[in-house]
């Protein structure tokens, strides 16, 4: 307990984004939030989804992604066939692991070789042992994460089962992205840095620290940020863009297929969209930054009126958020309140948490702005958080042509509501002077 108090002292200190914790301080903390959540959330996901056994299968560098999140942080991938048992009992789970090797510190093995040779047949008396009702496995048409059992592993478990529990068999889809999308105290804890660290990445990045107006390139700011992460000890979970918009250029410039290869200059509109992976937990976030012109000292008022429509859209999507209410269901109220105040909105809003694009409540595609099937009619839960990821679009007269107001930030809807994880930009990062943009 005192160790896990420092972490968290560490994790609160407002220089710990130059102070990244080391990888044996890191295996420590993931154990204990790995911990906390097979001890405290699971049970009551598992009663939740009124599922008695949980069974996860997978193989070594082909691992289901539930399975990835319960990975302990010394085994980088999972070892042979590897099989874990998650079984409901009072105020609790028994979280037990059919292989030849504890699974790590959380998960014990019962499998003893020796005296049985056949593991399919260890993992059949287990689960006959226990008499489930409901047994789930990972399959699943709406969500890739919790669809992880391959064809070899469940010809395996139903074929190793009497038939009256190959008639118990359900999928256990719902439980998986309950899994996959609640956030536990800790995580909170922790994810208020990520971004913050996220945030700081960008805010470097768009600085003439790394931007020379008429010699940078858009490309040259990406493998910077690429960089800057390895240098950190961090990891990216996608590669960084850095687009701009500016005057002269054809329409929605940003989105032509070529702007990363664009000489950034005073007077451009740059857009970015990184983020990383730290703690078993993910960010994304797209910002804006204006190049300074000889003599100017801010933004053009033009281009923040565009700004605030961005934040107006934020507004009119997450004041809508509630619990048990559908992504579809809000992402129709969201772009019909956005409309009715004139503006023009495009909303493809994603779970986010153990992974970049996460499991859960989906608000629209950027092609699919009627709704998701599937996904967009998983409801809203608590302890959630999400990429809050839109765009504007905005006619801008001195430019004679429309621009986007591209945004994305991590927003966190808990028992009080919808907060933004670690702020939301609503001024302009300034390229050439230093500019406080956080709410």
């Amino acid at each position: 307990m005192k160790q896990l108090f420092f972490l968290f002292v560490i994790i609160a200190s407002p220089l710990f984004s130059q102070n990244i914790l080391s990888l044996r301080e890191r295996a420590d903390l993931i154990e204990k939030i790995q911990k906390e959540r097979i001890q405290n959330l699971l049970p009551k996901l598992m009663e939740e989804q009124d599922l008695d056994l949980w069974v996860l299968i997978t193989r070594e560098y082909n691992e289901d992604p539930v399975v990835k999140t319960l990975l302990p942080p010394t085994w980088l991938n999972a070892r042979r066939r590897t099989i874990l048992v998650f079984s409901k009992m009072k105020n609790k789970v028994d979280a037990v692991a059919i292989t030849r090797y504890n699974f790590g510190k959380n998960i014990r093995s019962i499998w003893d070789k020796e005296k049985e040779p056949n593991q399919w047949k260890a993992l059949s008396d287990y689960i006959t042992s226990q008499n489930p009702n409901k047994i789930g496995i990972n399959i699943s048409d709406n969500y890739g994460i919790a669809d992880g059992l391959a064809k070899t592993d469940f010809d395996g478990i139903m074929n190793s089962l009497p038939n009256k529990f190959q008639k118990r068999i359900v999928s256990a889809e719902s439980l998986a992205v309950r899994w996959i999308e609640t956030r536990t105290p800790i995580e909170m804890t922790i994810y208020n840095t990520l971004v913050e660290i996220t945030h700081n990445i960008i805010k470097e990045a768009f600085s003439s620290k790394v931007i020379t107006p008429g010699v940078t390139t858009t490309d040259d700011v990406v493998w910077w940020m690429r960089e800057k992460v390895s240098r950190l000890g961090l990891k990216t979970w996608f590669h960084p863009t850095v687009d701009i918009q500016r005057i002269g250029q054809s329409d929605l410039y940003g989105f032509d297929g070529e702007s990363k290869f664009d000489i950034i200059n005073s007077g451009d509109l740059v857009h970015c969209d990184f983020g990383i992976t730290y703690l078993t937990l993910n960010t994304d976030c797209q910002e804006l930054a204006y190049v300074l012109r000889p003599n100017e000292t801010e933004a053009p008022e033009y281009l923040k009126k565009a700004l605030k429509k961005g934040n107006d859209v934020q507004d009119d999507l997450t004041s809508n958020f509630k619990k048990g209410r559908t992504g579809n269901t809000t992402l129709k109220m969201a772009i019909q309140a956005s409309k009715a105040k004139g503006l023009r909105p495009q909303i493809y809003t994603h779970p986010l948490g153990l992974y970049g694009h996460s499991a859960g409540t989906t608000y629209g595609m950027w092609d699919a702005q009627d709704g998701v099937p599937g996904s967009g009619d998983h409801p809203l839960h608590e302890n959630t958080v999400y990429a809050i990821e839109l765009n504007a679009k905005v006619y801008i007269k001195e430019w004679d042509k429309d621009i986007r107001v591209m945004l994305e930030e991590a927003g966190y809807f808990g028992p009080n509501g919808f907060r933004y994880v670690n702020g939301r930009q609503t001024k302009f990062l300034l390229i050439g002077n230093k500019n406080k943009y956080l709410d």
